[in-house]
């Protein structure tokens, strides 16, 4: 069974109304992004980054998938399929995606400041004075800039065994993560899906890439179902 490694950023989760990370003005929904994701924003004001947290957790229970999370379930049916997504949304899970990995954390997770392993599930709102078991506050789950990307690793390993590449909605030009394709075996088969793409140094190199110009919503199922026709 042939292995496909799908990328997913903003742009397939903007299709089921989440916003975007970054607005044009270098704003994520009205906030300086350092205040909200960084570790110097919680330590000057935790109660905003919680705030903002919390609205973002909100928002997911407003959203549904749309048929480009859908379609890359479907392809389970034939191939190996690993989704390793920038967002921090739940919509894959939503969908019924099997095997997901979230580079940058999630926002239906908190975590221990001071025991990074204790690690929950969390649906409604997080307060000051939510602790874990160890007594410590609980912050979300989601990597800020400044911090390592826990994941990394696990998506390379991924990566590196992968046949076939679906990408969509990223813009790569956000590292760790946009160097991930770097790591495809030579001669795999790499699909590009974003209405705007950017061919960043890694894509230009990989003489397998094809590049869709629709949004992740009908650029998705068209590549699934062309890879479930195939015999």
């Amino acid at each position: 069974m042939k292995k496909v490694v799908v990328l997913t950023g903003a742009g397939i989760s903007a299709e089921s109304g989440i916003k975007t990370f970054r607005d044009a003005d270098g704003l994520w929904e009205g906030h300086d992004v350092m205040s909200v994701a960084s570790p110097e924003g919680w330590e000057r004001d935790m109660a905003l980054v919680l705030d903002f947290y919390n609205q973002r957790r909100k928002q997911l229970k407003e959203v549904t998938p749309n048929a480009g999370h859908n379609a890359l379930v479907d392809l389970e049916k034939k191939y190996e399929v690993v989704v390793i997504t920038q967002n921090v949304d739940n919509l894959h899970e939503q969908a019924g995606s099997a095997r997901i990995i979230h580079l940058h954390g999630e926002l239906n997770k908190v975590r221990s400041t001071e025991v990074p392993d204790l690690i929950y599930e969390w649906n409604d709102d997080l307060h000051i004075g939510d602790h874990c078991e160890r007594g410590y506050q609980l912050r979300p789950h989601i990597v800020w800039f400044g911090e390592m990307v826990p994941m990394l690793e696990s998506a390379i390993s991924e990566c590196e065994n992968g046949d076939i590449f679906i990408i969509i909605g990223t813009s790569m030009q956000v590292y760790p993560a946009a160097s991930l394709i770097s790591y495809a075996p030579r001669g795999s088969e790499i699909y590009y899906i974003d209405p705007k793409p950017h061919i960043s140094y890694e894509l230009s190199r990989l003489p397998g890439l094809q590049v869709i110009k629709q949004t992740g919503s009908i650029g998705v199922p068209s590549v699934v179902y062309e890879l479930l026709d195939r015999r």
